[in-house]
């Protein structure tokens, strides 16, 4: 995902909350309403969208460079109201106390500095989002650049334009060129309003397409406007076009998020008599804030509760509770020395003194973020704050280089010693890049990356770039400035080695400051084991998992393919027929007619641009036509053609014949793994012909099988865990189908009394609880009424009290640490609970509850994995693991190891933690992953 830049057209959004909030007065009597309501929606920006980038753009004073094209030119414009001007250096020492720039250019306005900047931002690759609501602004929209409004809190990008305005962003200017503005007083040619416009456009393209066939456009007073005003038509293009080249003293890159000034602003909020706006800097990230200031009169989240304190059964330990804040940032090291080592000696001799170290960070630089087909192309070393060296083994023709076989066999001795730890941000990349060059790593240090992400899970970025900025206060230079981006983008190899080296240089030295920092902080907030025994050996498992990766049996997929291809032209034909019309069911516009206009179906819900036709109302649809279940059919099928079936095949690898999927550690905030390239977790099982592609997953070799392993109802199990509920440990440790259980307790039967429907509803609420599921949700999931959903739920509670308390105590802990902790004290930052005792959660609420839960069964998981995967190497077994889903381990073995191998599983698996109810895994076998499911 793209960094976010956030640009605030600062006149715009003062003018909108200025008229929307009533007058208001600070304890000095001065006006407060739009420095208000300004700093309400700056705080929502930066807690709720967590912008990498922010500022401010501003008019320049007096009469812009427009007004000389054009006299008239905003001439209508009033005076800004009398109570509004004092705010304005208010509103400045806001702004600057939040560390966002503030950015304007002579003679033009807000928007062109927006222009300029975005044009920018889209050539580093950010997603731009524009806080305005002036119209000009839409000629910027693309795929990278959308509008944010913050009161509605909706985005409008293209998609959005053409259904309002009917047009694309590129024809926005000549638009408003002939529809002109009458805020502003842009002339534009009379009697043509937006759909005028809209259909001119349509049907010669742009201005001047239109002004030279003014003689077609319908109606003769049209064509005579036309070409009256024709001029006059250009005059508006001219100053609606904004400039996207002002020569801007302006880096980017100083609008990172961070520098938060919060003592400033207490002081400010103070003055202005904003109490709520205090107490919300606390709720900031600590990574941006550079000057904290402590709560008053209420314990923070870094406060140990005094040893009066009773701590409820289920509170965190104070051991695990994070000691006072400490200083963390520390400057970058400036006076800085990199070296290309350039000669076979040279390296020699440094990897002699690298060897009496007990840590390195090595980065590598190469020619592919795809570690199984990337080629070294340099090694950068650092062993201590401000030095790095660069070994160059691959650069542009005519560059001196040394050989990359003896540079990698030199480095040898140093990665398979076990003595010395290698440290390195994404650390799993580089493993993977020894691996395929036959070198295997002996000793995984300290990951910045993996660390960060243990101290804050939540945090927007867990990238070096980030965290030099958050703990270095340092700009690190962009990859862009190397290899540049889009069409003309080089490889690394091919760049200066020089430049290279200052690159790569910088890179292993910062990462080896932050991995210091990061330890210290770890082991200051009770994490460092958690680090050490758990996330740092799971580095390596997931490489080599990836390394691994599974093979897959192209034929299979081309013929499902076939098989879906042929029902999806199947449908459509269906579709058209039962509508006596061609449309188009990817267009949720063509949709909607046909489904509300054409065949008079109630609208179930709507969105800003119309009903909606999402999944959930088609269902609903369903019950009335049968041309919504087509539809669901159609989209299912179609994605599933389109995402795995045909894109699989693209994804082997050409020398392993293996598709090697990657394991993402630092993604999920819950602690728990995710895939990618491709995501083998969203792999379709509701459906014969989801499942079925999990037939095409297969052992690498005659005489192999897969074998599946699948924890069973892992998160019921942790709850009945933590909530000490005698009723649902029983059912547990009895062996019992937990739903019946549920079923027979709810509905006050006997289990052998216990029907389908019964099951059915019990298995909702069941994960319900652990979702945080309101009547309404589960109402919508069981299809019933919201009462009889209601009845369900507090028949639950009253049946397991054991449920409530732990739900109870859950939220107080969370509101008392300001984190929700798994069993081996993964932490997550939760702000915002109510805790008001009703069945209703908010968001906050159900996220604690879902991380305690999901969170703690990662930590099961991940340890199961780390046993399973040491035994298998004390085996000395040739299976192999290779995918982690969800709670299931898929293996791949030689037939005849699949008894030790069952048993060495299922003993690891089951005993990984010690729980109050046992640990059940569930095993299968066969030739492909859907015959061992």
């Amino acid at each position: 995902m793209p960094e976010q830049l956030y640009l605030i057209d600062t006149f715009s959004l003062l003018f909108q909350v200025y008229h929307a909030i009533p007058q208001m007065t600070g304890p000095a009597g001065q006006p407060t309403n739009a420095v208000f309501g300004f700093t309400r929606d700056l705080l929502m920006i930066l807690k709720q969208k967590r912008p990498d980038y922010l500022l401010c753009a501003i008019d320049s004073e007096g009469p812009g460079i427009r007004s000389d094209w054009y006299p008239e030119y905003k001439i209508h414009r009033t005076e800004m109201p009398e109570d509004m001007v004092p705010q304005i250096p208010m509103l400045i020492d806001v702004i600057a106390g939040f560390g966002i720039p503030l950015v304007k250019a002579p003679g033009w306005e807000a928007d062109d500095v927006i222009a300029t900047l975005t044009r920018q931002a889209e050539l580093a690759g950010l997603q731009v989002n524009i806080v305005s609501s002036d119209k000009d602004c839409r000629q910027l929209l693309g795929d990278h650049v959308r509008i944010f409004n913050c009161r509605k809190g909706e985005y409008f990008g293209p998609e959005e334009l053409k259904q309002t305005w009917g047009i694309e962003p590129r024809q926005v200017i000549d638009f408003q060129s002939l529809v002109g503005d009458a805020v502003d007083n842009v002339p534009g040619v009379p009697l043509i309003g937006p759909k005028k416009a809209t259909a001119l456009l349509e049907q010669f393209g742009d201005l001047e397409g239109v002004l030279a066939h003014a003689s077609l456009a319908p109606g003769k007073k049209l064509q005579e406007n036309l070409v009256t005003f024709a001029d006059q038509a250009r005059i508006s293009q001219k100053l609606v076009t904004l400039r996207t080249d002002l020569p801007l003293d302006f880096e980017l890159e100083s609008a990172r998020v961070g520098g938060i000034d919060t003592a400033r602003l207490q002081q400010l909020f103070l003055d202005f008599g904003f109490r709520k706006f205090r107490e919300e800097l606390h709720e900031l990230p600590g990574s941006l804030v550079v000057n904290p200031t402590p709560r008053k009169q209420q314990r923070g989240l870094f406060d140990i509760p005094a040893e009066s304190e009773t701590a409820s059964p289920t509170s965190t330990p104070a051991s695990r509770l994070p000691v006072p804040e400490i200083k963390v940032a520390s400057p970058f090291q400036h006076d800085r020395e990199w070296t290309v080592v350039r000669d076979e000696q040279t390296l020699a001799d440094l990897i002699s003194t690298w060897g009496n170290s007990s840590e390195i960070c090595i980065d590598l630089e190469t020619t592919s973020v795809d570690a199984m087909r990337a080629e070294i192309v340099g090694w950068a070393v650092a062993v201590e704050p401000g030095r790095a060296w660069y070994i160059p083994v691959r650069g542009p023709q005519g560059q001196p280089v040394l050989d990359d076989r003896q540079v990698l066999e030199a480095f040898r001795p140093l990665l398979e010693n076990p003595a010395i730890a290698i440290s390195n941000q994404n650390l799993k990349y580089d493993l993977l890049v020894w691996k395929r060059h036959g070198v295997n790593l002996a000793t995984i240090g300290m990951d910045p990356m993996v660390g960060h992400y243990l101290l804050d899970a939540g945090a927007r970025s867990h990238g070096l770039n980030s965290l030099a900025d958050e703990f270095l206060k340092h700009r690190m230079i962009p990859i862009s400035e190397l290899i540049g981006t889009g069409k003309t983008q080089q490889r690394m190899d091919e760049v200066d080695i020089d430049v290279v080296a200052e690159y790569a240089s910088e890179d292993a030295d910062a990462a080896l400051q932050i991995a210091h920092i990061v330890r210290d902080k770890l082991r200051q907030e009770q994490l460092w084991t958690l680090y050490q025994d758990v996330e740092r050996p799971l580095i390596g498992v997931l490489a080599d998992m990836e390394f691994a990766g599974i093979r897959v049996d192209e034929r299979e997929l081309f013929e499902q393919s076939q098989v879906v291809g042929k029902r999806v032209e199947e449908l459509l034909e269906e579709l058209k027929q039962s509508t006596h019309r061609p449309f188009n069911p990817d267009s949720p516009k063509q949709l909607r007619e046909v489904l509300f206009d054409d065949l008079g179906l109630p609208v179930q819900k709507r969105t800003k641009t119309g009903p909606s036709t999402d999944q959930s109302v088609l269902e609903k649809l369903a019950l009335f036509h049968p041309l919504p279940a087509k539809i669901i059919e159609y989209r299912q099928l179609a994605k599933l053609k389109g995402t795995y079936l045909d894109a699989l095949p693209k994804m082997i690898h050409p020398e392993t014949g293996r598709i090697h999927a990657s394991f993402n550690q630092v993604v999920a905030a819950t602690g728990r793994l995710s895939s990618s390239d491709p995501n083998l977790q969203n792999i379709p099982v509701r459906t014969a012909e989801g499942r079925r592609i999990r037939k095409a997953f297969i052992p690498g070799q005659p005489g192999w099988e897969l074998l599946c392993c699948d924890y069973s109802q892992i998160e019921l199990r942790v709850l009945a865990h933590f909530s000490g509920d005698a009723a649902l440990q029983q059912a547990f440790r009895e062996g019992k189908d937990i739903h019946a259980a549920v079923a027979a307790e709810v509905f006050q039967v006997d289990e052998a009394a216990v029907d389908a429907d019964m099951r059915r509803v019990a298995k909702a609420v069941n994960f319900g609880v652990i979702y945080g599921q309101s009547p309404f949700g589960l109402a919508e999931s069981l299809r019933i009424p919201q009462e009889q959903a209601a009845e369900f739920i507090e028949d639950y509670f009253q049946r397991y009290p054991g449920v409530t308390r732990f739900i109870e105590t859950t939220l107080e802990e969370c509101v008392r640490s300001g984190y929700a902790y798994t069993l081996l004290g993964r932490r997550r930052p939760i702000t915002g609970i109510k805790n008001t005792g009703g069945r209703n959660r908010n968001l906050p609420e159900r996220t604690a509850i879902n991380t305690v839960i999901q969170g703690s069964a990662a930590d099961l998981i991940k340890l199961a994995m780390l046993n399973v995967h040491r035994q298998l190497a004390d085996a000395k077994l040739q299976a192999r693991m290779l995918l982690q889903i969800h709670d299931e381990l898929v293996f791949e073995a030689p037939t005849g190891e699949l008894a030790p191998l069952r048993d060495l599983v299922q003993r690891e698996m089951s005993t990984a933690m010690s729980l109050t109810v046992p640990l059940v895994v569930d095993m299968k076998h066969g030739q492909n992953w859907l015959e061992a499911k």
